[in-house]
């Protein structure tokens, strides 16, 4: 079986999307004669926290810990509440206040490519013996935080190794790093960093093929699109809510506020008294002040249900219980790559999804494909509007149905399939 080390910042117990590509690909990869192998942070500070998680972790595998300098805890000193929101990437008031807008500053510019770029360094020294001892000649780096990627840089360097970096976001074109106040050195040096990772590396993982597209005019090197994905060994059990509920999993930030959405629904109850008695409009992880103000707004108070962050499990089953599922995405140039990792699990759910992001979005045609929902912008209205009664009445005769297709090659076995080939040794 062949030997592969794979050098991540988040890992059970951290929470939220970004720890479970790399925790169900370790999950799978000894299926297809690969041994995984795992190096993270001892002492991480991470913003969402899983212990669930953890669970999950396949017992054979060895986890290796090195501990990492984290200049997020001095400045949570200052603001715990804006440190936790800003070392996440989430940046979600429009009129950030003068300490807000000095941490983004020194975020920005005196910690490039970010945050964790001290564990660069004892990293390399640490992985250097751990590579000669356990005979090991393939690394995988995954980012973000895209200072991971640096310690394949130097490794590289110094060894004769293959390096596959994986980046399931984007580097300088994430819509968060516009707001990150960069002078324009460091907005060079940060170009810099990424044209380094991505022609070091001897290939490249993206998310989505938007962010392909983008890296090949950086570099040359092979680049293979695996999406994110959903585990098919849900066995939590779940009953569909009574109420209409339309439910929204994960954070929902500023920006992420399709107002068009919240006039449709509100129309709708105010027109309906069917529709008003059996709305619930479900949120499960942290909503911003901007989008709760709108909701407010077009009078949906009545009928929205908080529930904060739940586990992944729990999340699961919300999924399976909720009438619609929720997919709202940034309208801008730059969201138009980004897939969300739940996207996927909400396949795997087999409830209609409505979704609302940019025009072109990649997310919205992979859901015309699978025939998993509908998809619109920020400026459609009436045909929304239709959609939404149209679903009600299905929901009242119990019909409301998905004939998903083609959604079993998202599976995380299926995406691990695809890994492995790229892995293949010569």
């Amino acid at each position: 079986m062949k030997k592969v080390l794979i050098i991540a910042y988040y890992w059970p117990p951290a929470g939220g999307p970004g720890v479970q590509r790399w925790l169900k690909f370790v999950k799978y990869l000894p299926h297809f004669d690969i041994e995984p192998i795992v190096y993270v942070p001892d002492n991480p500070h991470y913003p969402i926290e899983d212990a669930t998680l953890a669970t999950e972790i396949p017992k054979e595998v060895v986890v290796h810990k090195q501990p990492i300098f984290e200049p997020y805890r001095l400045a949570s000193l200052v603001s715990s509440k804006k440190t936790k929101r800003i070392s996440s990437g989430i940046i979600q008031t429009k009129n950030p206040s003068v300490l807000e807008k000095t941490m983004l500053w020194v975020r920005g510019n005196f910690f490039i490519p970010d945050a964790r770029k001290y564990w660069v360094k004892p990293s390399v020294k640490y992985i250097s013996a751990l590579l000669e001892r356990e005979q090991i000649d393939t690394i995988i780096t995954t980012g973000p935080p895209h200072s991971v990627h640096l310690i394949g840089v130097q490794l590289k360097q110094h060894r004769t190794l293959r390096w596959i970096a994986d980046f399931r976001d984007p580097w300088t074109s994430i819509g968060y790093h516009k707001k990150l106040r960069l002078t324009g050195r460091s907005q060079k040096k940060h170009k810099a960093l990424e044209h380094l990772v991505l022609n070091r590396a001897d290939c490249l993982l993206v998310t989505s093929q938007t962010t392909k597209d983008e890296f090949a005019a950086i570099t040359e090197k092979p680049i293979s699109v695996i999406t994110n994905g959903f585990d098919s060994d849900y066995r939590g059990g779940a009953h569909l809510d009574e109420r209409f509920t339309i439910a929204h999993i994960g954070s929902l930030l500023a920006g992420r506020n399709p107002k068009n959405l919240w006039k449709a629904l509100s129309d709708l109850a105010s027109e309906n008294e069917l529709f008003r008695a059996a709305l619930q409009i479900e949120f499960i992880g942290v909503v911003s002040q901007e989008v709760m103000a709108s909701l407010y707004r077009y009078e949906l108070g009545p009928y929205i249900k908080l529930k904060g962050y739940v586990s992944h499990k729990e999340a699961m089953r919300k999924q399976r219980q909720a009438q619609l599922l929720l997919l709202i995405e940034i309208d801008s140039e730059e969201t138009k790559g980004i897939i969300p990792g739940k996207l996927f699990e909400y396949m795997a759910a087999r409830r209609p999804i409505l979704g609302v992001g940019p025009q072109e979005w990649e997310a919205g045609q992979l859901i015309r494909n699978t025939n998993t929902g509908a998809v619109f912008n920020y400026e459609d209205s009436g045909t929304l509007k239709d959609l939404i009664r149209n679903w009600f009445e299905n929901y009242r005769d119990s019909s409301l149905h998905l004939n998903a297709k083609n959604i079993e090659k998202y599976s995380r076995k299926a995406l691990t399939e695809q890994l492995a080939k790229t892995l293949q040794w010569e």
